[in-house]
Formats: C-alpha cells, structure tokens, sequence
C-alpha cells in the first residue's frame, strides 16, 4: 500500500525501480552518500520482475557533494529571484 502523506519537511521519499536489485541499491548507495537516510525497502517491482526500493533523505542535512550543489543552486535562485 502506498502512502499519499507528504514527508516531513525537510524530508524526500525516494522511488527507484530498477531491473535488478544491484542496481537499484547502487542508486540508493550514490544517494546515501550525498543525503543521511532510512534504511532502504525493496519490493518486487512487477509482474514483469525488477525491483523497486524505497528510502527516505533527510535533505536538510546534505552531505558532501550535495551540499555544494544544493548551495550553488541556491546562489543561482537566489540571483534570479533579485533580478
């Protein structure tokens, strides 16, 4: 059953559906690394087979390289915005 609440602010729920659960779990494994996160649910994706994993990212505390990119972002919004 999926849920319709929104996380938390400051929290994402992330999706990865994936053919196998190796590379959902790389996928999962890149985004730990920028963002602190739960542990990681895997499900079967389908009929078809794969696989689906779900985790959610703290993304108020990024870590490196995302923090570097959330703050360019950011700089770059924020001098659009004054424009």
């Amino acid at each position: 059953m999926q849920s319709t609440e929104a996380p938390t602010d400051g929290y994402a729920e992330v999706r990865v559906v994936a053919a196998s659960p190796e590379a959902a779990r790389r996928v999962a494994e890149v985004l730990r690394r920028c963002f602190a996160a739960t542990e990681q649910r895997s499900y079967p994706a389908g009929a078809e087979g794969g696989t689906r994993l779900d985790l959610t990212v703290d993304t108020a505390r990024p870590a490196e390289p995302a923090q570097s990119w959330l703050e360019t972002s950011r700089s770059v919004e924020n001098a659009r915005r004054e424009k």
